[in-house]
């Protein structure tokens, strides 16, 4: 579990992070999101002691993440995919951080074939891709089988087949009972692997809740039906003061009225329905609606 309890941090006086709290729990993927600015990056180096907050408190599994015996083992980070020194084989990497940390070659070779690098593990990291250079900070992340892990944009630079291997490792390791936070700008993929979300904009906490929740909270975009009777539907929906279009694949859009009004006034008039659907907003356009006023860096 990692706990962050009321951080403040200030940059030329203007706080980049505001009293931030929330909890990462084992057990499920939280994802961390927020715009450009928001004071993610800043957040996550000072859960893992990088940058010293001016006020508050993180805790990790009940503990200041400096105060482990062996905080590798309490928390495992790839915050940055290109930060090894690139004359080093990527096994001499590994091994120079196993070394600090009493963990034998066997592990190494362990976490190299989880994150597929096995092949390559002699191999100068300089000339590492960033799909790889992905894979080995996940490798550095594990080395130590810890309890909680955190990844900043761990799927950037990898092809489709990576980003289906980190989703689905990325999901075991929560399976495992492991506190994972994610940070990612790819919301489509945040829809998919995180169990819960928690969004910060201009270092302020903007929302902590199940990612279903997110989504639901945002604004309905219509409702899908399909009728054989979709001629006197739409008359009544006008005169209802909604509007009826056409929908995909011969379905049939209302706007302006809900799943229930429309089933309510199909019923009244005994017009059947084959398939009423709402259609709510994607976790993209929740996330959208939800931070519009905390943009820093916005084109017009």
């Amino acid at each position: 579990m990692i706990e962050a309890i009321g951080l403040t941090k200030k940059y030329g006086g203007k706080p980049a992070v505001d009293n931030l709290s929330f909890t990462v729990r084992p057990g499920i993927v939280t994802g961390f999101l927020g715009p450009n600015g928001s004071g993610k990056s800043t957040t996550m180096r000072m859960i893992l002691g990088l940058t010293r907050p001016d006020s508050g408190t993180i805790l990790v599994n009940g503990v200041p993440f400096s105060q482990h015996s062996n905080p590798l083992g309490a928390l495992g980070a790839s915050i940055d995919a290109k930060s090894g020194h690139p004359g080093r084989t990527a096994f001499r990497h590994l091994q120079a951080i196993a070394t600090t940390i009493g963990i034998g070659t066997a592990r190494i070779r362990t976490v190299l074939d989880m994150v597929g690098l096995s092949d390559v593990a002699d191999r100068r990291i300089g000339g590492f891709s960033l799909g790889m250079s992905q894979r080995l900070g996940v490798a550095t992340a594990l080395l130590a089988d810890p309890a909680n892990v955190m990844f900043d944009e761990p799927i950037n630079g990898l092809d489709p087949d990576g980003i289906l291997w980190m989703r689905n490792l990325v999901k075991k390791l929560a399976a495992e009972g492991r506190g994972v936070l994610l940070s990612s700008h790819l919301m489509s993929e945040m829809a998919v692997t995180a169990d819960h979300v928690v969004v910060i904009g201009r270092g302020r906490l903007i929302a902590d809740e199940a990612i279903s929740s997110l989504i639901h909270r945002g604004k309905s975009r219509g409702v899908l039906l399909r009728t054989p009777r979709g001629d006197e539907l739409g008359q009544l929906v006008r005169s209802a003061g909604g509007q009826m279009s056409s929908g995909p694949d011969e379905s049939l859009r209302v706007d302006g009225m809900t799943a229930a009004e429309l089933g309510d006034l199909a019923a009244v008039h005994r017009i059947p329905l084959h398939e009423l659907i709402p259609v709510r907003a994607s976790l993209e356009e929740a996330f959208m609606e939800l931070t519009a006023d905390s943009v820093t860096f916005s084109g017009r």
